[in-house]
């Protein structure tokens, strides 16, 4: 297997270490200012290693878990980091206007995301911004706590890294609803969107750019991207209040399909769970497919609640994110 290691080397030299003898330097077969090239053996079912930069007797490993190869995985490459966190960072809210509005965000930037430059992100636009990241700020005191769930997610090399935009409502009910959300769309996709990929290292196709939501924030989500599929290409909509105050079951009965990725969930009993079945069976009608570009799950016992979003955010997480996944729809 051919492994390729993104960094940008100013000192030092970068070499693998791997499991099959963790003392020992594989060199790199070929180089760049910006790149390692390694030709790796996985002899059984999984191989470990990590990146390290040799400077003279000293290695500096890189952060984090070690990587994990599979078998049969595709050749694979790597953005280590070796100083920096193993966490990810959220910023101090900043304060968008558009239009006479003025609308609160914070950004979680993923581990490593100072220190190698050499990657660039998807982008997760998150509705209820306020209720993502921090206790003080979230309803009731509860968060989805999503910056740690996406830490969690890539130490386990489970999913490719993103950057979380979080966007907090100036009025819940007006935005996320017909015929507020039209507005609302127009911030995001007009002013916010391009002021994100301006300023951070972004991937801004909508292969990469996914808007996300619970309750009426999944409504507004799959309106946004349901109008503006060249800009949102996956959507996520968990427990959302399909058909009340929104006109989306009659859209996407009579518009043609869009090309759009959606994720659905709802717990059960209540929690908009006969809702979000009618919306399934919507979109299997308009050509879905389940298991392709349309996932949906049902949780027992699952509340309307922060608590039990954040405990299920990493299924749509990894249904966008996840390596496999993204192997399966040759996104590499």
């Amino acid at each position: 297997m051919r492994i390729c290691v993104n960094y940008p080397v100013t000192r030092g030299q970068l070499v693998l270490r791997t499991a099959h003898d963790w003392n020992r330097d594989v060199l790199p077969s070929a180089v760049t200012p910006t790149q390692a090239w390694f030709d790796v053996d996985v002899t059984g079912p999984t191989l470990e290693l990590k990146p390290c930069l040799r400077e003279g007797s000293t290695s500096h490993w890189a952060r984090g878990p070690n990587y994990v190869l599979t078998g049969h995985e595709r050749d694979r490459g790597l953005w280590p980091f070796f100083f920096s966190s193993e966490h990810g960072h959220v910023s101090d809210v900043l304060l968008v206007d558009f239009e006479g509005v003025r609308r609160a965000v914070r950004v979680y930037h993923p581990p490593g995301y100072d220190e190698n430059p050499l990657r660039r992100f998807p982008v997760l636009y998150m509705q209820d911004g306020k209720n993502l990241f921090f206790p003080e700020e979230a309803f009731a005191g509860n968060e989805w706590r999503v910056d740690e769930t996406m830490d969690r997610l890539d130490q386990m090399n489970a999913i490719r890294k993103c950057v979380v935009v979080g966007i907090a409502p100036t009025d819940r009910m007006r935005e996320y609803t017909k015929p507020g959300y039209d507005d609302y769309g127009r911030f995001v996709v007009e002013k916010l969107k391009p002021l994100v990929d301006a300023n951070l290292r972004t991937r801004p196709e909508p292969s990469a750019t996914v808007v996300m939501g619970s309750s009426l924030g999944g409504v507004a989500a799959l309106h946004l991207g349901w109008r503006w599929p060249h800009v949102f290409g996956r959507v996520a909509c968990m427990s959302s209040t399909f058909g009340h105050l929104d006109d989306l079951f009659e859209r996407i009965a009579t518009e043609p399909k869009k090309d759009l990725l959606i994720y659905l969930d709802s717990g059960w009993p209540k929690d908009n769970f006969e809702a979000t079945n009618a919306m399934r069976d919507l979109l299997l009608h308009k050509g879905f497919r389940l298991g392709v570009d349309l996932l949906q799950f049902s949780f027992p016992e699952g509340l309307h609640a922060e608590g039990s979003w954040g405990a299920r955010i990493h299924l749509p997480f990894q249904f966008f994110f996840g390596r496999s996944w993204l192997a399966q729809r040759g996104d590499v």
